[in-house]
């Protein structure tokens, strides 16, 4: 019987466990083991899972349904071979301290290969032009795409990676779902990549060819001194209530970006200010003053803005394959007065500054203070929505678009329901080049962001 969700109707669901490894980077462990969670991961335990998925375009005749699930379900079995411990399950366990009156808690990821959601479903009247609209809105329909919606990393009953298949009128929607606890960003995307080439080299001549795309690191990475396994106290996880928003996706053409880049530059240079800005620093500083705007802030108002940034790379030990979290942040803090005021440069040199100061030692001591007084993301929705706070995740350095699963290369991305916040803003590549920002926003000021005509005069008229 089909389950009606919205204009998406689920027929089927499955759990997919992994497929028994035929090479020794994916060799699946015997016996069940016990991947104990690191700072990183456990302050992501009261945040949504991660919801991206990839807009494809609609097979050729003979590779329509069951056939097209059913070979995407085998490869996805394939992929978790390399990532076995996201067919596992969290788990709490109470412990005692040794000298410590109270005991506290223990949140682990058991290598269980219990298995992941695998749903499939179609969406007959939605279009991909529905999807990619060309008025840069993005559809309410679009959160009913992605599976373990409404899930906290928490929620430990629940598998930490879904995916769901959406036949659409013209298209496939591929979206997959992670438990943020269990891995970042990083590793959503190496999963991603490592499943499309599998079932890319299912329908090819070269299915024997080694992959091109690396496995994951599974080991986790402590820091020095820290305990494992890290005991939390005792806590009510309670889900953040955020205020009505609305999304816009935009499209900002190679061309846009470099002319974003110079001008914050020759800002800054004729300032006298030693800085580089980067193409990511100019783009999003262009965001965040037009957001100031568009929410009518007061000059006084203070706005800060909140860089997730990630480690590989800026801490020695963790190899670019790691699988789990690295990500901190970087915050830039000014009014809107100076925000709008003092220019493009100056305000991409408050986010280059905050960038730059994220050095090794500082990361390290951020680690060592949340061992003493453990803190968890997005715990009071509310504050976050009044403190005129924008946040961006993700990064434009995540294949995206070269995800083809052996029948077209993607259309478009977009992500579902998780963390959507007002002033939450996600960065892609762009489709063809250049970059895209995801912008959540109050529904009154996301309309008065797309009327802005300075913020508007650097989009692309490509909105995918």
């Amino acid at each position: 019987m089909k389950a009606s969700t919205g204009e998406v109707q689920v027929v089927s669901r499955r759990v997919v466990r992994p497929e028994p490894a035929t090479s020794p980077d994916g060799a699946v462990p015997p016996e069940p083991e016990t991947m104990h969670l690191t700072p990183w991961d456990l302050r992501m335990l009261t945040v949504d899972y991660i919801h991206k998925g990839l807009l494809l375009p609609k097979p050729q005749t003979g590779a329509e349904s069951p056939s097209l699930v059913d070979g995407l379900a085998s490869s996805f079995a394939r992929a978790l071979s390399r990532f076995y411990p996201l067919a596992g399950r969290l788990t709490v366990v109470t412990e005692a301290a040794a000298g410590e009156p109270d005991p506290g808690i223990v949140v682990s990821l058991r290598c269980s290969g219990d298995g992941a959601e695998f749903v499939h479903a179609v969406a007959p009247e939605v279009t991909a032009s529905d999807i990619a609209a060309a008025d840069h809105y993005i559809p309410p329909v679009v959160w009913s795409l992605f599976p373990l919606n409404g899930v906290l990393g928490a929620d430990v009953s629940r598998p930490v990676l879904g995916a769901q298949v959406t036949e659409l009128a013209d298209g496939v929607f591929l979206a997959v779902s992670l438990n943020h606890a269990v891995g970042d960003g990083t590793t959503f995307w190496h999963f991603i990549n490592t499943w499309s080439e599998m079932s890319r080299r299912s329908s090819c001549s070269d299915a024997g060819v080694e992959l091109s795309t690396p496995p994951p690191v599974l080991d986790r990475w402590f820091l020095d001194g820290c305990p494992v396994p890290i005991r939390l106290p005792f806590a009510i996880v309670r889900r953040p209530v955020y205020p009505p928003v609305r999304e816009c996706f935009f499209h900002f053409s190679p061309e846009s970006v470099m002319n974003l880049k110079a001008k914050a530059n020759a800002e800054m240079a004729g300032g006298k200010v030693a800085a580089t800005i980067s193409s990511l620093q100019a783009l999003l500083a262009h965001t965040w003053r037009a957001v100031c705007r568009a929410r009518e802030l007061t000059p006084e108002r203070e706005t800060p803005y909140i860089l997730y940034v990630g480690c590989r790379g800026r801490v020695r030990g963790i190899s670019q394959g790691y699988m789990g979290n690295t990500v901190t942040d970087a915050v830039a803090k000014s009014t809107a007065g100076e925000v709008v005021g003092k220019g493009l440069g100056w305000a991409a040199w408050l986010m280059n500054r905050a960038v730059a100061a994220l050095d090794e030692a500082s990361v390290r001591e951020d680690l060592a203070s949340w061992l003493r007084s453990p803190r968890f993301l997005y715990e009071d929705g509310a504050t976050a929505a009044a403190t005129a706070t924008i946040a961006t995740g993700s990064s434009p350095r995540f294949d995206v678009f070269g995800n083809d699963f052996g029948w077209g290369w993607p259309v478009a991305v977009r992500s579902g329901a998780g963390n959507k916040m007002d002033g939450k803003v996600t960065v892609y590549e762009g489709r063809g080049g250049g970059m895209a920002l995801e912008v959540c926003l109050s529904p009154g000021a996301l309309a008065r962001l797309v009327a802005d005509e300075e913020f508007m005069e650097a989009v692309s008229a490509a909105t995918a």
